[in-house]
């Protein structure tokens, strides 16, 4: 039964957002030194970014997930200069990072039809090296996806934050009354009679310790980076994870969804922000309401007496 479920929640992921990839820079090709002929350099490893292409399409097409260059052309009699290899360039969506395995990012592709080199060719044999053509680089590294959204809903789980992108776009997320419906982002897009067209996310929710991947909380978090607007959908009700979980009032979710943010990487803080309350048809008196309003005004207060807790 285990093994059944284990694979009937492979079979439901449709969204990858991360790929570890070996690329390898193609061989040089030998001089001959009769003639004093140098070898062709080998071919290079790119990424290029494509516009309705995605990782999952990548790891159909490659299943390997190993990519290597043409190697250089050897020095010949009547071709005294080798031929160059040929380039390997791999497809990738638009938003990807390249990382290696010391986590040192080499670029990032962010519109179509940006390339990033992974792996260069060998030199061509010659004078230098004895006319043996050299290896190509070869490095293991991971196509890392982040999306690029320009408004990115965060907000604890079962806050709204699929409902809401629902009744503002043509998006179709999973949406139900239990935390966590949301394990994979969903993007919609707004359109306008002008025709202009915002794009929203809506990613996975959050919860307390993120920022040190508790609940995946990095896989989540890194889609937060490349948006242009935050928009926090807070529950006018509070949240509570679980019977044993602290309860947390409109108010504490604020508090917590900026300190995660501003733990896992403080730029995020000073990106432009949006407050959402939700569920307010709940609220009937507008009592909840009226005490947030008043929390917010005065939140420096509110917020001393939470430091110690988020510390």
């Amino acid at each position: 039964m285990v093994r059944l479920s284990l694979c009937l929640l492979k079979q439901r992921r449709t969204f990858i957002d991360s790929v570890r990839i070996s690329a390898h820079g193609g061989r040089g090709g030998n001089g001959l030194p009769k003639y004093g002929g140098v070898g062709g350099k080998g071919g290079d490893v790119y990424i290029e970014a494509c516009d309705s292409y995605s990782l999952k399409k990548l790891k159909k097409e490659h299943p390997d997930q190993r990519f290597v260059a043409g190697k250089g052309g050897d020095s010949k009699r009547f071709m005294i200069l080798g031929s160059p290899g040929k380039d390997c360039i791999i497809k990738c969506p638009v938003g990807v990072s390249a990382v290696t395995d010391s986590k040192q990012v080499l670029g990032d592709v962010d519109k179509a039809g940006d390339k990033l080199l992974l792996a260069k060719g060998g030199c061509g044999g010659g004078p230098q090296n004895d006319y043996l053509g050299q290896k190509g680089q070869s490095i293991p590294l991971v196509l890392d996806l982040k999306l690029l959204a320009d408004v990115g809903f965060v907000g604890f789980p079962n806050a709204g934050k699929s409902t809401l992108l629902t009744a503002l776009s043509n998006a179709k997320p999973k949406i139900a009354s239990y935390p966590f419906t949301t394990i994979e982002p969903n993007i919609g897009i707004l359109k306008y009679p002008d025709f202009r067209e915002i794009s929203a996310a809506d990613l996975p929710g959050l919860i307390e310790g993120a920022h040190v991947n508790y609940g995946m909380g990095h896989k989540f978090l890194k889609h937060c980076l490349r948006t242009k607007v935050l928009l926090f959908v807070v529950d006018i009700d509070g949240f509570r994870l679980n019977p044993n979980s602290p309860f947390r009032d409109a108010f504490e979710t604020i508090m917590f969804l900026n300190r995660e943010l501003e733990l896992y990487n403080e730029e995020l803080v000073y990106k432009p922000a949006i407050l959402a309350i939700n569920k307010l048809d709940t609220d009937y008196d507008g009592n909840k309401f009226r005490r947030l309003k008043d929390q917010l005004e005065a939140y420096s207060k509110g917020a001393i007496k939470l430091l110690e807790e988020m510390r």
